[in-house]
């Protein structure tokens, strides 16, 4: 896992529990890192699944919500990283079926060994989209926090619901419903 994605959840957590509480978790967790990042670094998902588990713990939040906070999050490091990406997309429908064709294709420019999930377009509408995520790591809420701010990003709203294929959340059906109005 690429260490943006540990150097922004402790900066997320920093802003929202406490530096103190990032020390906790990282003291607390068994890191092969010792919890010294860099963004351009690579790292085992176990050490993000541990100081998961722990922020959880000692903050009553579910997993699942901590990663949709942090997919919420980590879209305005790509609005402030990537804005040309943004700025080629009109629309929050379009930008997120794009994902896989697009977006995962400039992320591998940037880092070519990065692990990212799959999104299979299933059907796709102006104002509907069904995709299929696939992903070991079972971070769907995260790309679930990113699909909440895309729409935002487009001042839209839209329903997503999310129905499990696989019980451990490995494969995950994103209904998108654009609201107009």
């Amino acid at each position: 896992m690429k260490g943006i994605v540990f150097t922004e959840f402790l900066e997320l957590v920093e802003d929202k529990f406490g530096l103190e509480m990032v020390d906790t978790i990282i003291t607390n967790s068994n890191l092969e890192s010792s919890g010294i990042y860099t963004a351009v670094g690579t790292y085992s998902f176990s050490e993000m699944l541990q100081l998961l588990q722990h922020l959880s713990a000692l903050t009553e939040i579910s997993i699942n919500n901590l990663l949709l906070t942090y997919g919420e999050h980590f879209f305005s490091t790509i609005e402030k990283s990537y804005p040309g990406l943004l700025a080629t997309y009109n629309d929050p429908i379009e930008m997120i079926s794009s994902i896989e064709n697009h977006i995962h294709v400039e992320v591998r420019k940037i880092y070519p060994d990065a692990e990212l999930p799959t999104f299979e377009v299933i059907d796709k509408t102006e104002d509907s989209l069904i995709m299929v995520y696939r992903s070991s790591r079972a971070m769907h809420h995260f790309g679930l926090g990113l699909m909440n701010k895309t729409f935002e990003h487009f001042n839209s709203t839209a329903t997503i619901d999310l129905k499990n294929i696989k019980d451990d959340g490995t494969e995950v059906k994103f209904i998108i419903n654009k609201i107009n109005g």
